[in-house]
């Protein structure tokens, strides 16, 4: 069963600040490509097998739900819940701003 991915506005305001980050304050332009290839990989795979990562129970994410899901592409965490056949992308955060037990 393949699933729909549907990122949220703030996920996708993440990923835009995080990509031009990387190209005009670090002046990084391979770099930037290189990861805004792998952080659309990344999502993209959650099409597939959404639940091949394990719910979270960090006191941080409960905002988005009690069956969140995390992935990570290098130190950014991917936030996301499945809904039927949906994959809903919430936020792509700094994996270090995500705090509490899990």
């Amino acid at each position: 069963m393949n699933y729909k991915v549907v990122m949220s506005d703030d996920a996708q305001i993440d990923y835009d600040e995080y990509i031009d980050y990387i190209l005009y304050d670090c002046s990084a332009p391979m770099t930037a490509a290189e990861h805004y290839a792998g952080i659309k990989d990344t999502i993209m795979d959650l099409s597939e097998n959404p639940y091949r990562y394990a719910v979270r129970t960090n006191v941080s994410l409960w905002q988005y739900g009690l069956d969140v899901r995390r992935v990570n592409f290098k130190k950014m965490a991917i936030i996301y819940t499945i809904h039927g056949n949906i994959v809903y992308v919430h936020r792509i955060l700094a994996g270090s701003l995500i705090t509490g037990l899990d």
